[in-house]
């Protein structure tokens, strides 16, 4: 991540400012530009956005998004893919999706790129379960292909087996991806 502003501003100064590409954050008064994604990190982002819309939403249990600008407690963050149980999905008054996600997303996933701190993506992993809601988390890397999931109130777990199968939320049991399966996109 590379800072875009040494000045501090306010949550509602940053909410006006123009979206930037690729996206900026808001995190401790300070806006923190994220790196471009790369081919790894695009290629996993856009896979397995679509693998879990496919496995949770036509039963309406859950909904992935990718670069989905998350706003709650006093930052506003970016997750590369964030999924939101289906009743949790903020709606405007036609009953479509809303604009706005003021709310943390039930499951996190950061996909590591090779530019970015790996302190302070998962500092932005945990952040989502201070009193926010989340109830799990994953740090994609993909350079050491292995997956760190964090769970609220206890210790993170690590997988680098091909045949692991990565943890998923309780709302998302129907769910189930290996590791070999995740990294199997990138040789596609």
């Amino acid at each position: 991540m590379v800072t875009t502003s040494s000045k501090s501003i306010t949550l509602e100064e940053f909410l006006t400012l123009p979206e930037t590409k690729p996206s900026s954050e808001y995190i401790g008064g300070k806006i923190i530009q994220k790196p471009m994604p790369k081919g790894k990190h695009s290629t996993i982002q856009t896979e397995l956005s679509t693998t879990i819309n496919f496995a949770l939403k036509p039963q309406k249990t859950a909904r992935a998004f990718s670069e989905l600008r998350c706003t709650f407690g006093e930052r506003s963050t970016v997750p590369d893919i964030s999924v939101f149980t289906w009743e949790r999905i903020p709606r405007d008054s036609n009953s479509e999706v809303a604009d706005s996600f003021k709310i943390a997303p039930d499951w996190t996933i950061e996909i590591l790129s090779p530019e970015q701190s790996q302190t302070k993506v998962t500092k932005n992993i945990l952040y989502c379960f201070l009193d926010n809601g989340t109830q799990l988390g994953w740090l994609i890397d993909p350079s050491e292909q292995s997956v760190l999931v964090y769970f609220p109130k206890q210790q993170p777990a690590f997988f680098e087996l091909a045949t692991d199968i990565l943890p998923v939320p309780d709302f998302a049991k129907t769910f189930q991806l290996t590791l070999g399966e995740l990294f199997g996109w990138l040789l596609e």
